[in-house]
């Protein structure tokens, strides 16, 4: 009997996606067909022999986490259109495929990561990438000297406290920023287990501290929040939230977000 291999690895080993951060999205956003059936489980193990059959032809984003950002634009009424954005954690570029589609100005893609970001995008000329680029060291001179109206935030592996006050700095006066949380990656040990949140009590408890961190330790305003409309890795739910640099929304008290609503409403609709 063949050895069996995970999906993802077996995509790149095709070469139907170019790295396994790349195949992952593919399997997550529904392209991937094994036998004709669709599957969308990146850690499925199937033989090294299987059919596979990878559709990208009808799809309009490069990735899902488009999904996330188009309701965080719409739910909280942000423009990108004329603004100078930029995108942290870029990865495929999920984000970056909607900020343009909404006609920014420009986006920085910025990632630790290399040669991620698919190949419409690489080739975009409203796109510069910054691969290799620790986002705790980000300057305005590597922005081409400018601060910027948007930031648009996706992280894995680390917590976005470790982010928002150097990117804060990035920022104009007027700027916007929309993160993705993702409470795994926030979470204390005792509140996790096998990788995955699923107690409405714990996202609740993970979310508060992060309202607090936001509101005592930065020059941020905490707007709004939604839930994301699609789960991350392992089904994780996630979590948007609207920030601003305006000065006028610090008299906004962030007990004014229902948590508990929030929350309920995530594990309802997700």
């Amino acid at each position: 009997m063949a050895k069996l291999i995970r999906l993802d690895k077996l995509l790149v080993d095709k070469k139907l996606a170019a790295n396994k951060l790349i195949a992952q999205s593919y399997i997550e956003s529904g392209r991937v067909y094994i036998n004709g059936i669709k599957s969308d489980k990146i850690n499925r193990q199937v033989p090294p022999d299987i059919s596979l059959k990878l559709d990208i032809q009808d799809k309009k984003w490069v990735s899902r986490g488009a999904l996330k950002l188009l309701k965080a634009l719409n739910d909280f009424k942000i423009v990108p259109e004329n603004k100078v954005c930029v995108d942290i954690g870029a990865s495929t570029g999920g984000f970056t495929d909607v900020l343009i589609t909404k006609k920014a100005k420009h986006v920085y893609a910025v990632d630790v990561g290399y040669g991620q970001l698919a190949w419409k995008l690489q080739n975009h000329p409203k796109v510069s990438i910054l691969d290799r680029t620790n986002a705790r060291f980000l300057t305005t001179d590597m922005l081409d000297k400018q601060k910027v109206d948007i930031i648009v935030l996706d992280v894995s592996f680390i917590s976005i406290t470790k982010l928002l006050f150097p990117l804060e700095k990035l920022l104009k006066e007027e700027g916007e920023m929309v993160v993705l949380l993702k409470p795994q990656f926030e979470a204390n040990k005792d509140e996790i287990n096998g990788g995955v949140i699923s107690e409405q009590s714990i996202h609740t408890r993970i979310i508060e501290r992060i309202f607090y961190f936001i509101d005592k330790e930065t020059n941020l305003s905490l707007i709004n929040a939604t839930y994301s409309p699609v789960k991350g890795h392992e089904g994780n739910i996630e979590f948007l939230l609207h920030l601003s640099k305006e000065k006028v929304w610090k008299e906004r008290p962030t007990g004014n977000i229902n948590i508990d609503y929030l929350v309920k409403n995530a594990y309802k609709f997700t």
